[in-house]
């Protein structure tokens, strides 16, 4: 199967999307996230670009094949949970009735998706993550894989506050498992989160385990841009691009609007020497116990100043 690069990249300036319901207008409020695969050769430019912009979109990183087959795999077993309208062009991913929002299971993935962690646990992606961080890396155990459905996104937030136990120079693999117009409610991120030095000192220190409600920073893609003063950037992806982030870079997606399913996984890596966030490792690392008596995010932003 050969690469390929989304129809629409270039045709964005106007298009309307939403998050959590707002709309947001290409060329007006959300930006085109800029690629870097040209920089594939040359790690230290990949380290200042990451650096500069907090992410690195790298087009066609994966052969196109297989995620292919990962994503089939991914297919037939909510085909056969009954989570898809109906066998014929079960390809497409068309949403059942009940149009979950499934996270799956550590369990699941390990005894399903084969083709999957064939993927993520990949010599391609520990090659590039051993360049960039420039030693012997570990992936955590802990692989969320999603299928997300009409009208449901993920609010804004920052990773740290979910995997903070460990080396806070962990990053953020966010593939995606199918072709991702921007209806269908991709990665959406917020310019320059991660040089904010008081929502690191803040809302980044905090723990979603022990501490908070909830740990998202807001659900209201408008009020993020305000408290931060910043704009989000988002594009249409297609099978076999990765995009890289670290722990304190605050994003999202998109709402999907279509009537199939969104597949896409956030993977973690770090230099295997540093600390590790031991509840994200093992044979049950989506299993974290939670703390009662919890502020919630509004209160908390309160005291913050956020």
């Amino acid at each position: 199967m050969d690469s390929a690069e989304p129809e629409d990249v270039a045709t964005c300036d106007g298009t309307t999307v939403t998050m959590g319901g707002k709309p947001l207008v290409f060329g007006e409020t959300i930006e085109l996230m800029r690629s870097s695969e040209d920089l594939l050769s040359d790690t230290e430019a990949l380290r200042t670009r990451l650096s500069e912009d907090g992410y690195l979109l790298l087009r066609n990183f994966f052969d196109r094949a297989q995620i292919f087959r990962a994503r089939s795999e991914i297919i037939a077993h909510m085909l056969e949970a009954g989570d898809l309208a109906s066998a014929e062009d079960s390809d497409a991913a068309i949403i059942g009735r009940e149009n979950k929002a499934t996270i799956f299971r550590h369990h699941v993935i390990q005894e399903k998706f084969p083709s999957f962690l064939s993927v993520v646990n990949s010599r391609r992606i520990y090659d590039f993550f051993g360049k960039l961080l420039e030693g012997h890396t570990l992936s955590l155990d802990h692989k969320w894989l999603r299928a997300i459905g009409h009208g449901h996104h993920t609010n804004a937030h920052l990773d740290i506050v979910y995997m903070g136990k460990g080396t806070r120079e962990l990053y953020t693999a966010w593939t995606p498992f199918g072709d991702i117009p921007l209806e269908m409610g991709p990665l959406a991120v917020c310019l320059g989160s991660h040089r904010n030095e008081k929502l690191r000192a803040t809302y980044g220190k905090s723990d979603a385990h022990d501490e908070l409600e909830t740990g998202f920073f807001s659900d209201d893609p408008d009020d993020v841009s305000e408290t931060l003063g910043t704009r989000w950037a988002s594009a249409p992806f297609a099978m076999g691009d990765l995009v890289i982030f670290g722990m304190f870079f605050m994003h999202g997606s998109l709402d999907n609007r279509t009537n199939r399913y969104r597949l896409s996984s956030d993977t973690r890596y770090q230099l295997s020497v540093e600390p590790v966030d031991e509840r994200h490792m093992g044979e049950t690392p989506d299993v974290i116990p939670k703390k009662t008596n919890r502020i919630s995010v509004e209160q908390a932003r309160k005291e913050w100043g956020l």
